[in-house]
């Protein structure tokens, strides 16, 4: 009998852990589905700027929290591990290109374009999940994904031409989130390392543009300024707990929770930012909505 008690608190403890997974992977992508208006707001700043700030003050914040919370020694343990660093570098570098790619596309008005981006991407993190990770896929995903990947493909079809935007969006999200559940660091002291590998980088561009007189930071617009020191909590909060969700929950049921995001900007797009849709994305939207409906429909049954 307690075997079988403890059997049923261990598969108990599993689902406990999915669910707040699930919960805090369903609230990062809804802050991410909102970043939009933050990033709008700084579009009379050129966007690698805006990128090199959010690199720098992500940095500092993160190892502000690991000062006030004891932990500083985590930083050197890595450093130590040169396959840790080597995995952080390369984190940095899809997590620079994601940034630097979304900045663009949101001040440049394609928010809808950085929708379908984010629609992609589970797709990959699916694909990755199943290749690298060895995760099953039940017929219900398989189902799911065909419809999406059906929807994308018709609606790149439709719109004639490759969807650089979606694609570079999608694909390199796709490769960051593997990379961390691959390997595992803590959330706080991962992002950390990651972003002290760009800050020289972020650093000199922006000193050199300070020195050119283009510099965006200390200008006549305080609120912009301000806004760009709390990039660093603004870009760290929601990769934290990203990194805390893709500890507790697969790969695909991650990618799936991931549709929040791209809705939310998808809505913001269309009704705030007056931005027009054309019958492809609709049809991109219509497809992947199905699909969700069908993975988040029979997720009991397994």
């Amino acid at each position: 009998m307690a075997l079988d008690i403890g059997k049923a608190s261990g598969r108990g403890g599993v689902r406990s852990a999915t669910s707040l997974g699930t919960l805090v992977g369903a609230l990062t992508y809804s802050m991410w589905g909102l970043f939009p208006l933050y990033w709008k707001r700084l579009s009379g700043i050129e966007a690698f700027q805006v990128l090199s700030h959010r690199i720098v003050w992500a940095a500092a914040f993160c190892i502000l929290l690991l000062v006030l919370t004891g932990r500083l020694g985590v930083l050197a343990e890595i450093a130590r591990s040169r396959k840790r660093l080597l995995v952080a570098a390369l984190a940095a570098f899809l997590v620079t290109i994601n940034w630097g790619v979304y900045i663009w596309a949101v001040n440049a008005g394609h928010i809808i374009d950085s929708a379908l981006g984010y629609y992609i991407n589970p797709l990959f993190s699916v694909a990755f999940g199943a290749i690298f990770l060895r995760e099953r896929l039940d017929r219900f995903t398989i189902a799911a994904v065909s419809i999406a990947a059906a929807g994308v493909i018709a609606a790149t079809v439709m719109l004639g031409r490759p969807p650089i935007i979606p694609l570079v969006l999608g694909s390199s999200f796709g490769l960051y989130g593997l990379v961390k559940k691959k390997a595992a660091l803590d959330p706080v002291a991962g992002l950390a390392v990651e972003t002290l590998v760009l800050s020289p980088f972020a650093l000199a561009f922006l000193l050199s543009r300070h020195l050119a007189g283009a510099g965006g930071f200390g200008g006549p617009d305080g609120i912009a300024t301000l806004m760009l020191a709390l990039a660093g909590p603004v870009t760290a909060i929601p990769l934290m707990t990203f990194a805390f969700a893709t500890n507790r929950i697969t790969l695909q049921r991650l990618g799936f929770v991931q549709y929040i995001s791209p809705s939310l900007q998808l809505l913001l797009g269309i009704f705030l930012y007056r931005e027009s849709i054309s019958p492809a994305m609709t049809v991109a939207f219509v497809s992947v909505f199905v699909a969700v409906i069908i993975y988040a429909g029979t997720r009991r049954r397994l």
